[in-house]
Formats: C-alpha cells, sequence, structure tokens
C-alpha cells in the first residue's frame, strides 16, 4: 500500500501527537509543543505519512550543521503498534534517507526498540546495532526528599536563570554522551526548540551553580494532561563531577513535580552510563523498556 509521505504543517500536530503517544509513551511530547515548533519553521524536518485524513506514522530529521565536520543525520521515526506491518514504516524510512542524502549526510543515526521485528526491520534496511539503551520510570509519590547542594554552592530553578548560563552546561553535557544522541543545535536554535519548547517546565528544571556558572542541571518536559515529566537532559560539566551534584539537581526536580501534582517520571539513559543509572536507581527509577542506537553509512 502507497501512503501519502509530506511535510508536515502545524495543522498535523495532533496527529503526530497521537503517534509519538502510541509509539513511545514514556516521552513527553505534546500536540502544543509540536504546533509551535512547526510555526517556528526552525528545527528538525518532518514528515508524515497518511492514511486518507489521518495520520498514521511521523518521522523527524535533523540535518547536519552547514559547514560541520561530521556528515551525521539525527532521524526517529515512529509508527503506532497498531499501524505497523503495513510499508509505512519502509516508506518514511526511505523519505526521511533521500533529504539526507540531499543535505550531504555521510551517516545516519537512529534508534530502534529492542524488539525482533524492530531490529530486524533496522538490519534490512543495512543499519548496525551500536549502543544499548534504558527507558526507565519512577512513581513520584515514593520518591527521596530532596538534597542540599555542597556547601559554597546552591540550586536554582530555569525560572530563575538566563538561557546563555544553561546552554553553556548543556554544550559541555551533551557533547561526550556517548549515545551521540544529546547532541544539539547553536545557540538561537536552541533557544527556539529547547529553551522556549512548550513543553518545557522551567519551575520543574533545576541547576546547582558556583556563583552564577552552572555546573550540573536536569532539564524538565511535562504532559499535565497524563501527569507524566520527562527528564530530558541530566547531566554535570566534566570538571564538577564526582560531587553528587546530579541527585541533588534531579531530587530537587522530581520532588517539585510531585509537589505540583504529576504522578509518573519517565527518563532514558545510555546503559552503559552507570553513574546517571545509579542516581536514577537511588531515586526510584525502574527500567520498562529499552533500545538501541543504530547506525547506517550512506
Amino acid at each position: 500500500m502507497v501512503f501519502e509521505i509530506r511535510p508536515a504543517g502545524p495543522e498535523d500536530a495532533a496527529g503526530i501527537a497521537r503517534v509519538w503517544a502510541a509509539a513511545l509513551p514514556q516521552l513527553v511530547k505534546t500536540a502544543r509543543a509540536i504546533e509551535t515548533e512547526l510555526r517556528s519553521g526552525i528545527g528538525p524536518v518532518v514528515l508524515i505519512a497518511l492514511d486518507g485524513p489521518e495520520v498514521v506514522g511521523s518521522s523527524n530529521i535533523y540535518l547536519p550543521e552547514p559547514g560541520s565536520q561530521v556528515r551525521r543525520a539525527r532521524i526517529a521515526i515512529q509508527v503506532p503498534p497498531q499501524q505497523r506491518r503495513r510499508g509505512i514504516g519502509s516508506q518514511l524510512t526511505a523519505a526521511i534517507t533521500e533529504r539526507a542524502v540531499r543535505a550531504g549526510a555521510s551517516q545516519l543515526l537512529g534508534v530502534v526498540h529492542d524488539d525482533d521485528e524492530s531490529k530486524g526491520f533496522a538490519a534490512k534496511r543495512g543499519f548496525v546495532l551500536a549502543r544499548r539503551m534504558s527507558h526507565s520510570a519512577a512513581e513520584l509519590s515514593t520518591v527521596p526528599e530532596p538534597l542540599e547542594p555542597p556547601a559554597g554552592l546552591r540550586t536554582a530553578d530555569f525560572e530563575h536563570l538566563e538561557p546563555e548560563q544553561v546552554f553553556e552546561a548543556v554544550v559541555a553535557v551533551r557533547d561526550d554522551d556517548p549515545s551521540g544522541l544529546s547532541g544539539g543545535p547553536a545557540y538561537d536554535e536552541w533557544l527556539a526548540v529547547a529553551w522556549n519548547n512548550a513543553d518545557l517546565r522551567r519551575d520543574l528544571s533545576f541547576a546547582v551553580l558556583d556563583g552564577d556558572r552552572v555546573l550540573s542541571l536536569v532539564s524538565t518536559t511535562a504532559d499535565p494532561a497524563r501527569k507524566v515529566i520527562w527528564s530530558n537532559l541530566t547531566g554535570t560539566i566534566p570538571s564538577a563531577r564526582g560531587r553528587g551534584l546530579a541527585k541533588v539537581v534531579k531530587s530537587r526536580a522530581l520532588a517539585a513535580a510531585r509537589d505540583a501534582g504529576f504522578v509518573t517520571a519517565s527518563t532514558g539513559n545510555d546503559a552503559a552510563n552507570a553513574p546517571m543509572l545509579a542516581v536514577n536507581r537511588w531515586l526510584g527509577y525502574r527500567e520498562t523498556s529499552a533500545a538501541w542506537t543504530a547506525e547506517k553509512d550512506l
């Protein structure tokens, strides 16, 4: 069966949100945030598959930055379980790959669910599995009380910080993520798609600071309708690691989310990131599912 594959517009936001919620229910990706991003024209290229008027699949591609030495495009392809085995994923993969080739990418990086069908789908299309990723969840009613920062340091939520402060730490954290999935855009695009993301709850996102310098942070997106939060990025800059700062910021964020009426916290991690996994276990997270990064040379 041939489906219509086309670029997404703001009017498709609700349909795209339904696809993501069915395919990856632990994530926070609301229609409001998707619509805002699509209206801005900044961020990933989004292609959708339609069966008549219904959005039955969605795909994102983060193209390499112009002049970038690393010509790798990050992709995400989501098809709801009830829509699989109809050729939707194949057509979206072909369309995304064509976009990447036209943009001069030499490699694709994506994520594959940890089940035989998904891994087989990827293998048939030339993708090679690389790193295992874990998805975990915690019930907020059971999280420990927030920790105090070490002497001389302070905590603040993002409402009380300037975006430049946060971005400096984000770059230091994301650039040594072994999965390669935390890589992101330059400041202006980050400001539009991350800092001004309609799902970002700055009051539930925290940092540990030394003076005005952010040493550790957690950014939190939230879906009030489902009472779910997602820890989008948690990390400590390399020079400040080994001091328990990730425990401080994340315990603050989860306690604030609990007090705000949220019920469940979800997150994803590289399965080899032992320090962060230990923090999550202390907070009460338990693994709920897994996935793999997958790479393909073009």
